[in-house]
């Protein structure tokens, strides 16, 4: 069986020429987080979905590996101004300002879930309860590791038991692909000139 980074570098030099990955902050960063926060918070609700693509090494990893224009996702708690995301040093809350300052592109979503005010709730809540836990490196090519998360699994993972077969989820979900389960609510604008394309679920696995 290949390693882990073997599997890693294989997956870059696949799609590695596929997309433009790397992304700068542009020169009007400031008005783009002001105008963000303030269309997340008259739109946002407990359990929204904020996807992003960001400016770190990591999110032009994710970017590469994925061949897509979406690096990262969280859940939102608006009532504490915070995210709640998994990164490298595992699954931590952040505040929502910070979340921003990171992004290039910022998608608000509302999960296919998320369909009553006690659902969202909990939604939070179980996102809150797995702060703490290691990051799902592994899950990234499809070998999940038990009690592990990377940020899309995350993301529905708040809303499990709600998930069924049904939603035909794959078994690795990249960020770029979070709007087949989701509601678009707001979009700060399309990056590289590649506007987000809206189409039906991919078939279940």
């Amino acid at each position: 069986m290949r390693s882990l980074p073997a599997l890693l570098v294989l997956a870059l030099v696949s799609v590695g020429c596929t997309t433009p990955v790397v992304v700068r902050p542009p020169a009007d960063q400031a008005a783009r987080e002001t105008l963000a926060l303030k269309e997340v918070a008259r739109l946002g609700q407990p359990g929204d979905w904020l996807v992003m693509r960001g400016y770190h090494a990591t999110d032009n990893l994710v970017a590469t590996v994925t061949a897509a224009p979406f690096s990262h996702v969280a859940v939102l708690d608006p009532q504490r101004g915070q995210v709640i995301e998994a990164e490298g040093k595992g699954l931590r809350t952040a505040p929502l300002a910070d979340f921003m300052h990171r992004a290039h592109r910022v998608i608000l979503m509302r999960p296919m879930w998320a369909t009553t005010p006690e659902r969202q709730a909990a939604a939070v809540e179980k996102a809150r309860s797995l702060v703490g836990k290691p990051y799902d490196f592994t899950g990234l090519i499809g070998l999940n590791a038990s009690d592990r998360y990377y940020c899309s699994e995350l993301a529905v993972a708040a809303y499990a038991p709600h998930v069924s077969r049904k939603d035909h989820l794959p078994h690795v979900i990249p960020p770029g692909d979070m709007h087949y389960w989701a509601t678009i609510l707001w979009d700060s604008g399309p990056v590289l000139n590649r506007p987000l394309e809206v189409s039906a679920p991919p078939p279940s696995r």
